[in-house]
């Protein structure tokens, strides 16, 4: 539950600290007074979006800390689940917002995204405001009621699987059976690009050896030219490079016995004879191999042609892309072969995944559809006293088609008097009854889902008198039960059955506007329910009523 708020430079208000406790509080003031701002500021620490015009004008940010007891209500996991400190007695959330609009949240002094603040928020408090009246025009918010009666958390999540393993099979299946009629349709084009491919019989790397091969034929004659230079330069006569090393080498030689400084010079001499030896005769043989061949150019530029086409025809770059285009059309008619086999498999399997979802569907209907005749049994017994005193609840289960969320579409009726028939609750019900209706789902649900701390803005709204008693005694008993309830209202029949009494009023300083609250004594209480029954000029009368709504 919410312990303690702390809120500074926010809207209209400097600095507020306030200490909330268990049980029924309420929340009064005039209109205006800055209840709808408290609200805010609460709405932030739950992951609702920010707005930099919130920060209190001339100051450069606002601060917005709540202090929550959750040691009766099993949380741990979350916070182990999402790497976050847990203090079952103390968990802290905090949001902070700059006048430039950056934004900034934590839990227990952890930087969380507001996501995951959004996430526990929803864990935390439940504000229901006028707006969430318009939820039972809602089919998702009907079916959400039901299910939370149903307690089916574990049956639906099942099924969800199993629709998701069906509706994933069958959006397969679609795409399949499209690409086996694209195919078909392509299937003569497919082939003919399949057929010349594999019958140009292109190899791997061939396209640089052929490009080489065409180079060299092109350039024999310089290429000829160059090496019988070469040859005749190296071993043409006596005065050649080769016959010279020669020489030399042999006149070293001839005076290492009377002179054997020139052993070593001898030696490397004869080193560079026997390779520049060796060197001339491959440029000799490489002289006898090239032979320029017509016929073989012309048949190396016709292939080098035929791979140049095929490549700006399938607009490919290489050989080995033309290869894999003709792997993966093989790939492609291959499939089209076996598409019915595969289609076949696939229709399999999702009829099998539907039938599975469908069981699963089945036990979710089952539980829903007990569950619905609970809620009407409750409804009838929570809207009698309230006033209605012929009240018609009924819940309409009807089928359709496989969905996320089942098989079921539900719809409220609801009947305030015997003359009317039944029909949608949001069509018939007045303002009044919307309320009161709303309140009661809202004590059932509660009863099943242990939520901290509900809050209340102005549910009361088009209702008076004993029925705002018995609303206020609804929510009184929705407070006792390990929960913490608070209502914001204008009646004092509300107001008076509060454990804890919070006001909320405006100040008018030097400075200017500001917003403050309070936690009111026993005396207090009674000055604000007589102002809130007479009016600003409050009489004994009223005081006198007002000690008597509390004495109830």
């Amino acid at each position: 539950m919410l312990r303690q708020l702390y809120i500074r430079n926010y809207a209209l208000i400097d600095e507020l600290d306030m200490e909330f406790r268990s049980g029924f509080s309420v929340m009064t003031g005039e209109t205006g007074a800055g209840k709808s701002i408290i609200l805010g500021a609460i709405g932030l620490l739950l992951g609702q979006r920010a707005d930099s015009k919130t920060v209190k004008m001339g100051t450069e940010k606002c601060v917005i800390e709540a202090h929550f007891d959750l040691s009766r209500y099993g949380m741990q996991p979350f916070f182990e689940e999402n790497d976050i400190e847990f203090d079952a007695n103390d968990t802290i959330i905090r949001r902070e917002l700059t006048s430039a609009g950056k934004s900034r949240a934590f839990i227990n002094d952890t930087p969380v995204a507001l996501t995951m603040l959004k996430e526990l928020g929803e864990r935390l408090v439940d504000v229901h405001s006028q707006h969430q009246n318009l939820l039972l025009n809602k089919q998702d918010f009907q079916l959400n009621v039901v299910d939370v009666i149903a307690q089916d958390t574990k049956e639906l999540d099942d099924y969800q699987q199993a629709f998701v393993r069906y509706h994933d099979l069958k959006k397969e299946e679609e795409r399949v059976r499209q690409e086996i009629e694209q195919g078909r349709q392509a299937q003569d084009f497919l082939q003919f690009q399949y057929e010349e491919l594999t019958n140009a019989k292109l190899v791997e790397g061939e396209q640089e050896e052929l490009e080489q091969r065409s180079e060299t034929m092109t350039h024999s004659e310089d290429i000829k030219t160059a090496l019988y230079e070469a040859e005749n330069a190296l071993q043409g006569d006596e005065r050649s490079i080769v016959g010279s090393l020669k020489k030399a080498t042999s006149a070293l030689q001839g005076i290492e016995r009377v002179y054997p400084d020139v052993a070593e010079l001898a030696e490397r001499l004869n080193s560079c004879y026997i390779e520049l030896k060796d060197v001339a005769s491959e440029v000799s043989g490489a002289l006898e191999d090239v032979d320029f061949d017509p016929a073989e150019l012309d048949s190396v530029n016709a292939r080098l042609d035929k791979i140049y086409d095929l490549e700006k025809k399938y607009k490919v770059e290489s050989v080995d892309e033309l290869i894999a285009l003709q792997q993966d059309l093989g790939r492609k008619l291959s499939n089209i072969e076996n598409s019915d086999e595969a289609l076949a498999e696939l229709e399999r399997q999702a009829a099998a995944a539907m039938k599975e979802a469908q069981a699963k569907a089945d036990v979710l209907t089952k539980m829903r559809k007990q569950a619905a005749k609970t809620i009407e049994q409750q409804m009838q017994s929570r809207l009698v006293p309230l006033g209605m005193p012929h009240v018609r609840f009924q819940i309409v289960i009807e089928s359709s088609p496989l969905s996320r969320d089942g098989q079921d579409n539900v719809s409220f009726l609801f009947s305030a008097n015997t003359s009317t028939p039944l029909q949608p609750v949001s069509q018939v019900a007045s303002g009044g009854e919307i309320a009161r209706v709303m309140l009661s789902l809202k004590a059932m649900i509660s009863g099943t889902v242990k939520l901290p701390t509900i809050i209340f803005d102005e549910i009361d709204t088009g209702v008076s008198g004993k029925i705002a008693e018995q609303m206020a005694q609804m929510m009184a008993e929705m407070g006792r039960n390990e929960r913490q309830v608070i209502s914001i209202t204008h009646l004092p029949q509300i107001a008076a059955l509060g454990t804890t009494h919070y006001k909320v009023y405006k100040e008018e300083t030097p400075q200017g506007t500001t917003s403050h609250m309070q936690m009111l004594t026993d005396d207090e209480r009674v000055g604000e329910i007589a102002q809130m029954l007479s009016g600003s000029d409050v009489t004994e009368a009223a005081i006198q009523n007002a000690k008597e709504l509390l004495r109830r």
